[in-house]
């Protein structure tokens, strides 16, 4: 992999906002092995950890009692798809709507201190963040909306996020990416990390205002967010398998490499995202059924790059959202924007390939009429 900018590296590095105190269980849960080559990584995690524990202390004092007595009264909009399927385009496009609050980038990646730092910290630390995300050319900033999981994250230590960190150990962290392998006590820690979040956002933004949130392990654990909120409304986008498959490996050959702390093997690659691209719908299909009637709707990324602000107002329509009218102006103003957006582009797949892709997504291929 190609040195880039530093801050590329740390820009992207997910782990600058954890506490102190949750740093050091993490290291131990990994005995501490850091591959040297990244040393300096950790070392710049551990000095960033030791300032987010007294901002967090501070933060506790000032707004403690106020989170307590937040209610989250309005159900949020959860936005689930398969990692490269569209999902951070629908999130952009739904994120236009002011009556939605949603996580930004500096708010999921500094759970314990965004309401005493962000204003500071954003304005200060922008450069660190680049224009573009390394994986596509959309833009990122630390206002941009973002995938909430990196807050359970950090708040929690229970995330398949933190085997990109410590690739040695994926195997352990792979459970909670459904949780229908781990403890009932490590699916409790999750779910409260995850309503701590979500209980902050909305004392920040507001008690009237849903949010809307996105994140695609959460696709696989639509039986433990309606624990937690049982009137959430769901909108699913799907794309073809095919092109999941070779943006996935894409991705793991940029934006990862700015996140180990391990040297990863990438030999058997092919095989793990296969593996968990079927973990995760198998998961979705059993889990739909439980999802009360108008509460779940799903959509193609073909069909929302042919006619966003159409696909938006079906979605409104479907799932009950509120009127539709007032958001076609603002909608179609960010639409206009990413005019001459150029997509990646990747060479097909053998035939060898499409053969193990089509195996291992069958259950997509037959659901939503896919050619293989």
């Amino acid at each position: 992999m190609p040195s880039l900018p530093h801050r590329w590296s740390l820009g992207h590095n997910y782990l600058a906002g954890i506490t102190a105190g949750a740093w050091l269980r993490l290291l131990r849960e990994n005995r501490f092995a850091v591959s040297p080559a990244y040393a300096h990584r950790a070392a710049f995690v551990t000095v960033s950890s030791l300032l987010n524990s007294w901002h967090a202390r501070r933060e506790h004092r000032l707004h403690a009692a106020g989170i307590a007595a937040t209610r989250i009264t309005q159900p949020p909009v959860f936005i689930l798809g398969h990692w490269r399927s569209g999902t951070t385009h629908l999130h952009n496009l739904l994120a236009t709507d002011p009556r939605f609050a949603f996580a930004n980038t500096y708010q999921v990646v500094n759970p314990a201190t965004f309401l005493t730092t962000e204003e500071v910290r954003a304005r200060r630390f922008a450069w660190m963040v680049p224009p573009k995300r390394l994986m596509d050319n959309m833009a990122l900033s630390f206002s941009s909306p973002q995938e909430e999981e990196f807050a359970p994250a950090l708040l929690s230590l229970r995330s398949m996020y933190l085997g990109m960190s410590f690739p040695d150990r994926m195997p352990y962290y792979e459970k909670f990416l459904t949780f229908d392998d781990a403890e009932p006590a490590d699916r409790e820690a999750w779910k409260s990390g995850l309503l701590d979040f979500c209980r902050k956002l909305t004392y920040l933004h507001g008690e009237h205002r849903p949010l809307l949130l996105k994140s695609p392990p959460n696709t696989a654990r639509v039986r433990l967010i309606l624990e937690l909120f049982p009137d959430a409304r769901f909108v699913h986008i799907h794309r073809h398998p095919h092109e999941v498959y070779r943006s996935q490996l894409h991705f793991y050959e940029t934006v990862l490499w700015h996140t180990y702390l391990q040297k990863p093997d990438h030999s058997t690659l092919p095989d793990v995202v296969l593996k968990r691209y079927r973990s995760v719908f198998d998961a979705l299909f059993r889990d739909i059924p439980q999802i009360p009637a108008g509460r779940f709707h799903e959509l193609s990324f073909t069909d929302l790059e042919r006619d966003p602000v159409g696909v938006v107002e079906k979605t409104y329509t479907a799932l009950g959202l509120a009127d539709f009218a007032s958001v076609r102006t603002p909608l179609s103003d960010y639409v206009s924007t990413l005019r001459g957006y150029e997509k990646n582009t990747f060479a097909p797949l053998d035939d060898t390939t499409r053969a193990r892709v089509n195996l291992a997504a069958a259950p997509v291929l037959a659901r939503y009429g896919y050619t293989p």
